[in-house]
């Protein structure tokens, strides 16, 4: 009966069962009861021998399953006869198991759906002429076509005017979006329009998809500790019914009430009801592109009460906007950049950003496509994460990134020395640029809150959530100002990833903590709180990879719908057991009493499967004070 057994026998067991209940039914109809009774018996002990064999090997390792229950109740209806009551028992059981299969893989639809439309073969060309090759042949460079209705198989960027994209099973949004040239194509996202090529930027393994759908195998994988909680919910059972079997036995000297008391107890309830919950849940939020990694994070997520969240990429919009950019015309005996312009170094920048995953990427790549601005693929691209990018574009060396990095223990102009400074005070974004090997120029960003950030946080309140917390590696100005201006419970501002991690151990201490971030460098925290989530799925990057939750559309009003979802599963999922609990024990007490019959208790006990299998889907559905977006 239980979930571990193979649902090829669950199957074969199930159609045996009814087979030998509907035979000795006709047996019974034609006045043969002696038949009629074998046959009933017969499918009883064909059902019991894989319990018996389940309830063995619980015990050699060490363990009292609530399958002992259903093995009394079993071979008690052979021992007194009631062959019929045995036989429904294990229609009920099996039959259980099967239903809660089929409602699994109801509640998996979004997750298997995601899996099962991976690409495996892609138009590449080669030599002037279309191939299909496999997707793993891909590497980055290749030029791809990808056709009309077909998925994206890699990450890429566009390299025709316009391309429409179908990207509702990353991001859950139904609405086609328009990407022109230079903007990324993710892999995932299905070809609504005409067919367009795309340069690809990463291998199939490194894509989008190929990260999504990792995500995927470990939430199917998963187990919550609530379903956990259920089975010990359920050997309560054992000792209680045993205890009111045997008074029912002891004050009225007739055993079949104790027969009774053991069919009606039989936990499915418990054991089939949370599973499907949390699994129902769990797909509710994938078609919300909402990729929670299993039970586990569902539970936990559900109990947070604590949110630690990282600023830029999650609070503000994670992409800022070019404000200005600089050019440098060297020091004076130090051989420089002559003659370079703003727009030629913008450019160079964005040519090399298009195979950049870093934040500040898109924005460079974006002010260049609004200034009309010819972009080229860049050759031989190297990137350091956290550091910076180099490659060749046009010829020339290029290279983006961190001061120190590009001018390489060299002296810096005189305008980089004031830019800085400007930049320190006003807590803006910076990407400085090398030329050929010397220090060019930087180009100035700005980030912004998000329009979301501030109605997501009331929602969180609203859903239980007491205590948020700002936690930034940048300047305590910076960083108090945006507090100040969603009403932080606090800031902690100029923090290293391991000292994010030192805060998230800390607030472990009062509660059920998460801790929200976008970044490579908020992995560790990620790793560290009880419900990790990361912003935007950009790849296989290693906050997506340390994250329990990872909400696909680059919105922070996503994670407010992932704590309602979660919330609303976990509470069907005791909804269902307390149900079931209860009607059982109602039921056991009136079989105790004389009032209930054994087969009778049988077919009750079916009733409450099928009722709390049924509520448990309810979970796929919406809930009332959820938030706007859902």
């Amino acid at each position: 009966m239980t979930k571990a057994d193979p649902h090829r026998l669950t199957r074969a067991i199930v159609g045996v069962v009814v087979t030998g209940i509907a035979a000795g039914g006709v047996a019974w109809l034609a006045g043969r009861h002696g038949l009629a009774g074998g046959l009933w018996a017969a499918t009883t002990a064909v059902a019991l021998l894989p319990l018996v064999a389940q309830v063995v090997m619980s015990l050699v390792r060490g363990e009292i399953g609530v399958d002992v229950i259903a093995l009394l109740a079993m071979g008690g209806a052979l021992a007194l006869g009631e062959f019929l009551a045995g036989a429904v028992v294990a229609l009920m059981l099996s039959g259980g198991s099967l239903l809660e299969s089929f409602a699994a893989a109801r509640a998996r639809k979004e997750l298997s759906s995601l899996v099962e439309r991976a690409p495996r073969v892609v138009h590449r060309y080669a030599d002037g002429q279309l191939t299909e090759p496999g997707i793993e042949t891909v590497r980055a460079g290749d030029l791809l076509m990808i056709k009309p209705g077909e998925i994206v198989p890699v990450d890429g960027v566009i390299t025709d005017p316009l391309a429409v994209l179908d990207e509702s099973a990353l991001t859950g949004e139904a609405l086609p979006v328009e990407r022109r040239t230079g903007e990324r194509a993710r892999s995932g996202a299905v070809n609504a329009g005409g067919p367009f090529d795309v340069r690809a930027v990463a291998t199939a393994d490194e894509s989008t998809y190929a990260a999504i759908l990792r995500l995927v195998r470990e939430a199917e994988a998963s187990r919550a500790p609530f379903v956990r909680l259920a089975d010990r919910y359920a050997l309560v059972f054992l000792p209680v019914s045993l205890l009111v079997a045997g008074l029912g036995w002891l004050l009225s000297g007739n055993p079949e009430r104790a027969l009774a008391v053991m069919v009606v107890a039989t936990p499915c309830p418990l054991i089939l009801a949370a599973p499907v919950a949390f699994v129902s849940g769990i797909s509710r939020a994938a078609h919300r592109g909402i990729i929670i990694k299993g039970g586990v994070a569902l539970e936990a997520l559900a109990r947070t009460r604590t949110l630690l969240l990282d600023k830029t990429g999650t609070l503000t919009t994670g992409v800022p906007a070019v404000t200005r950019i600089e050019t440098f015309t060297g020091i004076e005996g130090v051989e420089g950049i002559e003659g370079i312009e703003p727009a030629e170094l913008l450019g160079l920048a964005a040519s090399l950003d298009q195979v950049s995953p870093h934040v500040l990427a898109a924005a460079i790549v974006a002010e260049a496509q609004r200034r009309g601005l010819p972009l080229r693929f860049p050759l031989d691209a190297n990137e350091i994460p956290g550091t910076g990018i180099e490659g060749r574009v046009d010829g020339r060396r290029v290279a983006l990134g961190k001061c120190d990095w590009i001018a390489a223990g060299r002296p810096l102009p005189p305008e980089a020395v004031a830019l800085r400074q400007q930049i320190a005070a006003a807590g803006l974004s910076n990407v400085f640029v090398g030329v050929d090997g010397a220090m060019a120029g930087a180009i100035v960003l700005e980030d912004r809150i998000r329009t979301d950030s501030a109605a997501t946080l009331r929602d969180l309140r609203r859903f239980g959530v007491t205590r948020i917390v700002m936690v930034s590696g940048d300047h305590r100005e910076v960083a108090e100002k945006v507090g100040a201006e969603l009403g932080m419970d606090a800031v902690w501002a100029e923090q290293t990833p391991a000292a994010k991690v030192a805060a998230v151990q800390r607030e472990r201490a009062s509660g059920i903590t998460a801790m929200v971030g976008d970044g490579i460098n908020d992995a560790p925290a990620l790793a560290a709180a009880d419900v990790g989530v990361a912003m935007g799925a950009r790849g296989a990057t290693a906050s997506s990879e340390a994250a329990d939750v990872v909400l696909m559309p680059d919105r922070l009003d996503r994670l407010a719908e992932a704590l309602s979802i979660s919330q609303r599963a976990r509470g069907i999922a005791l909804q269902s057991v307390m149900a079931g609990m209860g009607l059982s024990l109602a039921a056991m007490l009136v079989a105790a009493a004389g009032h209930l019959k054994p087969l009778a208790g049988a077919l009750f006990q079916e009733a409450i499967d099928v009722a709390v299998i049924l509520n448990a889907l309810r979970a796929l559905g919406p809930g009332r004070g959820e938030p706007r977006s859902l």
